[in-house]
């Protein structure tokens, strides 16, 4: 990625490694000083190093997909509405996400994120 890259296409890249469970190729799209929060402002993972082992164990998980729902982009502020399967501590479901990404010179510097419900042994 480049820092002329938009916005869109930098957060449409970390879905599309997401959804190949592409651990390398999904933290590059992050800087290295990002973070993430659990919206609005509880820190969840500092830095590419703590992004990376939050999710480590994530991307292992065989029906791990998130499906793009709707995609909002003002400037360098990409919001994205999806479902994400994945396996819970109860079981396999399926939950609701609203993302609110920053990208800054081609990478993903902030990402928040507001959880949903959650439907158990749901497809996505």
């Amino acid at each position: 990625m480049n820092a002329h890259q938009l916005p869109e296409a930098v957060v449409q890249a970390q879905l599309e490694a997401f959804n190949a469970r592409d651990l390398d190729a999904w933290v590059a799209t992050y800087s290295e000083d990002a973070r993430q929060f659990e919206f609005p402002s509880r820190l969840l993972a500092s830095g590419r190093a703590e992004i990376r082992a939050r999710m480590a164990s994530r991307f292992q998980e065989p029906d791990l997909n998130a499906r793009l729902v709707q995609r909002a982009v003002m400037g360098s502020i990409v919001v994205d509405h999806e479902h994400v399967v994945r396996a819970f501590p109860d079981g396999r479901g399926r939950a609701e996400l609203v993302a609110i990404y920053e990208v800054r010179e081609g990478k993903i510097q902030t990402a928040s994120f507001a959880f949903g419900a959650r439907v158990a042994g749901a497809s996505p």
